[in-house]
C-alpha cells in the first residue's frame, strides 16, 4: 500500500496541475518538473525512482491525505479529475497501438527533454500533442474548469494536457502495483496512513 499511496499521489499532483493551470494561467515549477519528467523514467526500478524520490510528491501526498480524510481539505472537483483519469487509464492500456505509439512518442520527445528539461515549452507543448493524438480519441474526456481565457490559449491546453498524460503515467504506476477501486473502498485508512508515513520521513 505504501508504493500505491505514492503512485496516487503523483496522480493527484498532476490533476492539481492541470486545475492551477486552468485557473491561474499558470502551474508551479517544482512539481511540475517531478510529474513530467516521471514520463522519462521507462526502466525505474522501484515507484520512488520513478518520480526521483519521494520529497519531489510532497505537494502530492499532502493532497492525497486531504482528499482521503475528507473535511473542509478535500476537493470534489479533483476527486472526478482523478477518477476519469483512471477510467482513461483501463481503457487507454487495452488499446495496445496506442500505448506503443506513446511509448515512442516519449522516446522521440525525450532527446529534447534531455536537452532543454522537463518544462521547457517545446517539451510541453510535444507532450500535450501526443496526448491529443493518442489519448483524447480514446476517452472518457477529463473535464477541465476554469477561466475561458486561459483554456484558449493552445500554449496552455498544450502543458494541461502534457500534464493528464503524467497523470496517466502515474495511474499506470498504480494499477501495476495492484491498486484498484477497491482501494478506495475498503483501503482507504491504509492509503492515508501511507501517506503520512511518506509525509513523516521527508521532515
Amino acid at each position: 500500500m505504501k508504493d500505491r499511496a505514492l503512485a496516487l499521489a503523483g496522480l493527484l499532483q498532476a490533476v492539481h496541475l492541470v486545475q492551477q493551470m486552468a485557473q491561474t494561467g499558470q502551474a508551479e515549477s517544482k512539481p511540475l518538473a517531478a510529474c513530467i519528467d516521471s514520463l522519462f523514467r521507462f526502466e525505474a526500478e522501484t515507484p520512488e525512482a520513478v518520480f526521483d524520490g519521494a520529497l519531489k510528491l510532497e505537494p502530492g501526498l499532502q493532497r492525497l491525505v486531504n482528499q482521503l480524510e475528507g473535511g473542509a481539505g478535500r476537493d470534489a472537483a479533483l476527486t472526478r479529475m482523478a477518477m476519469t483519469v483512471l477510467h482513461l487509464e483501463r481503457r487507454f492500456m487495452r488499446q495496445h497501438g496506442a500505448v506503443e505509439a506513446v511509448r515512442a512518442g516519449l522516446e522521440d520527445i525525450g532527446r529534447q527533454h534531455a536537452h532543454w528539461g522537463p518544462t521547457h515549452p517545446t517539451v510541453l507543448a510535444r507532450l500535450g500533442e501526443l496526448y491529443a493524438k493518442e489519448l483524447s480519441p480514446i476517452g472518457p474526456r477529463v473535464l477541465v474548469q476554469g477561466n475561458p481565457v486561459y483554456l484558449g490559449q493552445p500554449d496552455l491546453v498544450g502543458e494541461v494536457r502534457a500534464a493528464l498524460l503524467a497523470a496517466i503515467r502515474a495511474a499506470v504506476l498504480w494499477r501495476q502495483l495492484g491498486g484498484s477501486y477497491w482501494d478506495f473502498l475498503f483501503g482507504r485508512r491504509a492509503l492515508v496512513q501511507s501517506a503520512r508515513g511518506w509525509l513523516e520521513s521527508l521532515r
